[in-house]
């Protein structure tokens, strides 16, 4: 590995000291926890790893008032884009889809926040679910109809 001339090597962790407006830890979960919540200094946290946050960090982080957006909000493009090459889709139309369902459920979810007040978390859990309860009706009355 080579060091970059102007850079300056950081120890393993020191991303999470360095101010920003948007922090995306992308590559394992369990980065930030109790013990290092109080060293994030961002505004938006979005979760491309998958539980990157403990909910003791999602806590901290909220009362601080930092968004934090849920992984399975944030990080389900390769879901998408999955679904949509299964059934023969382009590039264009995965990409187009990712963008569309992100935003519509970003926005489904900051608005279950204003509404409840609860941690996004919390506001994204709560909408999954009703929306499996939905599917399972619907597939239930589709399985009785024929």
């Amino acid at each position: 590995m080579h060091d970059h001339p102007r850079g300056r090597k950081l120890g393993m962790d020191a991303v999470i000291d360095i101010p920003c407006d948007i922090w995306i830890p992308a590559a394992r979960p369990d980065v930030i926890h109790a013990d290092n919540v109080a060293r994030l200094q961002t505004r938006l946290v979005a979760e491309g790893a998958n539980i990157p946050c403990s909910i003791e960090a999602e806590q901290a982080l909220a009362a601080r008032i930092v968004l934090v957006l849920p992984d399975f909000i944030a990080n389900a493009g390769g879901v998408i884009c999955a679904a949509i090459e299964y059934r023969g889709g382009t590039e264009a139309a995965a990409l187009a889809l990712i963008a569309e369902k992100i935003r519509a459920n970003t926005e489904a979810v900051l608005d279950e926040v204003r509404r409840t007040s609860a941690l996004p978390r919390t506001a994204t859990v709560s909408l999954a679910t009703e929306r499996v309860r939905r599917a399972t009706r619907t597939r239930r009355w589709d399985a009785t109809a024929g």
